[in-house]
């Protein structure tokens, strides 16, 4: 009987380790995804995604019977307006990302992701309160050490790194303090924006410039797809979190970020120079930091008086990439 629990635990285990590769590798990808309707605007794209990711959601919530989860949630006010700043949260993380991927600063978005986890740890000191261990102030000042070094080497601040880093730190927060299924907090995000995004694209349809009538080829599926872009791998990742360990999971999510980077390298030609990289290497430096003293604490075991400092920043904000990226 042992023996036949333990096999099943490694199948699920193996199941879940092919779902948040599989996720990670279609966030990672997703530049190549967006550079197809590279000719139209980033506002279009968000538009008909939004657009395309609520109907996604609401049909996939229609056939599992759970569209009454997200009514309940709706209903209390602290939810809704929490998950009024997440769509805001959303939409302009979109756009910066799709802006960015779009006009060949790939690199740049990616090192956003990278100290994503940095960022967060900040919030916690400054939001939460939380006491942070010495691996992890180390950690915070290496990404530091890192934005101000390609601040002076690009001769500008690195603003969309910090832009896709910041509004996904915030809206890491706010899943924190909101317990819920992140599919159910999807549904209520995107019903926020349907108004804007409804205005948006009938006024553009009005004007006979919306993307969709004028599109030709590959921006078709760029437009069309962007739903189920947006949300499978999402669906991906909350199947793993229900397999695999989130110390696991907290190694792999650099699989990313990672594989950004190197599109941005090899495919776009997007300039490395010496000092673009030295600014990375900080940054992969702190991440080494960060993730080792993670699963250190992780493997220490429970702590009295509760989950030790600095704990929850580390990995329970992961996954919210899916919504993002």
């Amino acid at each position: 009987m042992a023996e036949s629990s333990a096999a099943g635990e490694t199948v699920l285990m193996r199941r879940g380790l092919v779902l948040i590769v599989s996720a990670q590798i279609m966030w990672g990808l997703s530049p190549a995804f967006w550079r197809l309707g590279s000719d139209i605007a980033a506002l279009d794209i968000l538009g008909h995604r939004a657009l395309w990711a609520f109907v996604t959601v609401f049909v996939i919530h229609a056939i599992r019977g759970s569209l009454h989860a997200v009514r309940t949630a709706a209903r209390e006010p602290r939810t809704l307006l929490l998950e009024v700043f997440a769509g805001v949260l959303i939409g302009s993380n979109w756009l910066v990302w799709v802006w960015a991927v779009t006009n060949d600063r790939v690199l740049e978005g990616s090192l956003g992701y990278y100290i994503t986890p940095l960022v967060s740890v900040v919030l916690g000191v400054m939001v939460v309160g939380e006491r942070l261990r010495r691996a992890q102030w180390v950690a915070v000042a290496l990404g530091v050490a890192s934005v101000t070094w390609l601040t002076v080497d690009m001769g500008r601040l690195p603003w969309v790194s910090l832009f896709l880093a910041a509004t996904f730190g915030i809206y890491g927060l706010i899943k924190k303090t909101v317990d819920r299924p992140p599919l159910d907090m999807l549904a209520i995000e995107l019903t926020v924006m349907l108004p804007l995004v409804l205005v948006f694209l009938g006024t553009r349809l009005s004007g006979g410039n919306d993307a969709l009538v004028s599109a030709e080829g590959s921006e078709y599926v760029v437009l069309l797809g962007s739903g189920l872009f947006t949300v499978v791998p999402l669906l991906c990742f909350a199947g793993a979190v229900q397999r695999v360990p989130l110390s696991v999971i907290g190694v792999i999510q650099y699989l990313s970020p990672s594989t950004n980077f190197v599109l941005g390298v090899v495919a776009y030609d997007e300039p490395l120079g010496g000092g673009r990289l030295v600014g990375f290497v900080l940054v992969w430096l702190g991440l080494a930091v960060f993730t080792v003293d993670g699963l250190r604490v992780t493997r220490s075991g429970a702590h009295p008086g509760g989950p030790p400092r600095g704990q929850w920043i580390g990995w329970r904000s992961l996954g919210q990439r899916g919504q993002l990226g």
